[in-house]
């Protein structure tokens, strides 16, 4: 009995050091159900603008020191601080506005669900798939 309490201990300590996986959440009119890396990329560095029915793709941010977000710009392969410079070139040549970054992750969730095309990113744990579909989730491993 002893050694099941000290293997459920365990277990639970390690569940709450685990990173988080990320979800890539979208609003429920985008006409895709699956996103791959690079795509991905091509929408968060504004590359990429319309959905595939030419709906407006809006892209929502977290704010800075997230450790969510830290993971999902790791996971795309670019500094947070690399995508800061991405946009404030494209806003100056005139070819965008950077995306909204939002204090929490409720309110990407939030955002998301209420906006046609937009797109995000959260914790798994977070996603109500009531609000929004998922695209992609990101297992804390390929984000580290």
């Amino acid at each position: 009995m002893k050694r099941v309490v000290l293997t459920f201990a365990f277990l639970l300590t390690t569940a709450a050091f685990a990173p988080a996986q990320v979800a890539v959440i979208a609003n429920k009119s985008v006409p895709v159900d699956t996103v791959r890396k690079s795509k991905l990329l091509d929408f968060y560095t504004g590359d990429i603008r319309l959905w595939g029915n030419d709906e407006a793709v809006v892209v929502v941010d977290l704010k800075p020191r997230s450790d969510i977000k830290k993971r999902f710009y790791r996971y795309l392969g670019k500094r947070s601080s690399r995508m800061k410079s991405i946009w404030l070139k494209k806003m100056l040549s005139g070819e965008g506005d950077p995306p909204e970054a939002l204090k929490t992750e409720e309110d990407v969730l939030h955002k998301v669900g209420n906006t046609q095309g937009a797109i995000g990113f959260l914790s798994a744990s977070k996603v109500d798939s009531q609000q929004v579909k998922v695209l992609l989730i990101i297992p804390a491993s390929a984000a580290q």
